[in-house]
């Protein structure tokens, strides 16, 4: 190849390289970082106790503790497993228990509990026997959101290791898996950390454990669902249009089915199917097919505050979402707020101070988003009062209403911008019913005026 051709050659495949560089980068930065809860991670905490000399291995405490603010573990809860180094085995378990016992062939007169190379641990149920419970155990894998419930956000289970070799010098389990209670989840290697301290004798006394590892798992929405699982409409007082979600937000109908065809067959109502294991024909017949809809609506326009109506629909024939959250983007929310159905908060993000709020269910009472049936959907409705600031929350250009929204901690697709309700002397947005009517007079009117002045 000639230098005067190569030379154009090497700058375009420069130039695709760099392209293909700022993709990856920036696919990585919105997919591994959320600006809206920029420390959320699940961290698993592996720490050796004490050497155990009967079973020739060691006795271990597991911690899970969630992190993230508004997403939770939902039933039938997490699953957490990986590879052991050498030959190990479990010999007993206190507040979880392996799915597998494994082939234990080669242990004739005490039986371990798992024998499994890559054993998968699950979490006990409530109704757990004494004995085999421990603290912060028997939630059925459940973990609550930190910022909705701290206490329930962790969890713990011990287990006696053993069958190591004689010269074993601590090697950390393998390819860490976390599954809630579906993919998702990418975990990082164990790392070794200062061991950690643990108080005794009623804190008079501190004891250090032997050795502590940590592997901090992060969530990706792309990994654990195919499609989006949300969307959000919008409406106001001041316009008669209701905003939709858009069209095939979450996938779209096969043209042969008709509207009445896609709703789910009858086989599969009053089943309780894991979140975001929906199958195609458990989901209502929408124009948009998502199992959840977010419907955002100002209601009132007050001297000193906005009234905003919060709704919370499910279209879901297979799942009742227990411990449900809505967390809500929007500035207004950097002013006084009062949710009067739910509970709420603010959250700490790297945006704006308190530009985000976290609402979630009463107990006994909305904490549950009922799943749909023939009759109609599961929903949840809370008004919403908000201390007027016109710098953060305006009626024009769309300003009244919400920048992000997630369910359950997966972000919802929103309408495109151009099609918020508008107010009827704004400048922009398509011309309402009575204004077509109106200009259609007009010009009625303009072509009269003209024929009679010819006459």
């Amino acid at each position: 190849m000639s230098e005067t051709m190569s030379r154009p050659y090497l700058q375009i495949l420069f130039f695709q390289e760099l392209l293909l560089l700022l993709l990856l980068e920036s696919c990585y930065i919105a997919d591994c970082y959320d600006p809206l809860d920029p420390n959320g991670n699940i961290t698993i905490t592996y720490d050796i106790i004490s050497w155990t000399t009967e079973t020739d291995g060691y006795w271990a405490k597991v911690t899970i503790e969630n992190y993230y603010q508004y997403r939770h573990v939902e039933k039938p809860g997490w699953k957490l497993g990986f590879d052991w180094a050498e030959n190990e085995v479990i010999w007993s378990m206190t507040g979880a228990l392996a799915t597998q016992s494994g082939n234990c062939s080669a242990f004739k007169y005490r039986v371990p509990h798992c024998c499994q190379r890559s054993p998968e641990i699950i979490d006990l149920m409530p109704d757990a026997a004494r004995i085999n419970r421990s603290e912060n155990c028997c939630r059925n894998g459940v973990l609550a959101a930190r910022d909705i419930d701290p206490k329930n956000a962790i969890s713990i289970f011990y287990m006696t290791v053993g069958n190591l070799p004689s010269l074993w010098t601590g090697k950390t389990p393998k390819n860490v898996t976390f599954m809630a209670p579906g993919p998702g989840y990418t975990c990082s290697p164990f790392a070794d950390y200062s061991p950690t301290i643990f108080p005794s004798v009623g804190g008079r006394r501190e004891t250090q454990a032997i050795r502590t590892w940590k592997s901090t798992c992060t969530y990706s929405q792309f990994i654990a669902n195919k499609a989006p699982t949300c969307c959000v409409s919008l409406s106001s007082f001041y316009d008669s249009n209701v905003t939709p979600c858009p069209r095939c937000s979450c996938g779209c109908q096969a043209q042969e089915r008709t509207s009445l065809s896609c709703i789910g067959d009858t086989k599969f109502r009053g089943s309780s199917l894991p979140v975001g294991e929906v199958e195609e024909g458990l989901v209502r017949c929408t124009s948009h097919m998502c199992p959840v809809r977010v419907h955002w609506h100002v209601k009132n326009n007050y001297m000193y505050h906005w009234r905003v109506k919060l709704t919370v629909t499910n279209y879901n024939y297979a799942a009742n979402y227990s411990k449900w959250n809505i967390m809500v983007q929007h500035p207004g929310f950097s002013q006084a707020t009062t949710a009067f159905s739910f509970n709420s908060t603010t959250l700490d993000t790297t945006t704006s101070p308190n530009e985000a709020a976290l609402f979630w269910g009463l107990e006994y009472v909305n904490g549950e988003l009922l799943q749909a049936d023939n009759t109609g959907f599961g929903s949840v409705t809370s008004e919403i009062l908000l201390h007027k600031d016109r710098k953060s929350f305006s009626l024009r250009n769309g300003w009244a209403f919400p920048r992000r929204v997630y369910f359950n901690g997966e972000d919802c697709i929103m309408p495109l911008p151009d099609v918020y309700p508008m107010l009827p002397n704004g400048s922009c947005g398509p011309l309402t019913s009575l204004q077509n009517h109106l200009v259609l007079l007009f010009m009625l009117l303009v072509l009269l005026h003209n024929f009679h002045l010819e006459q």
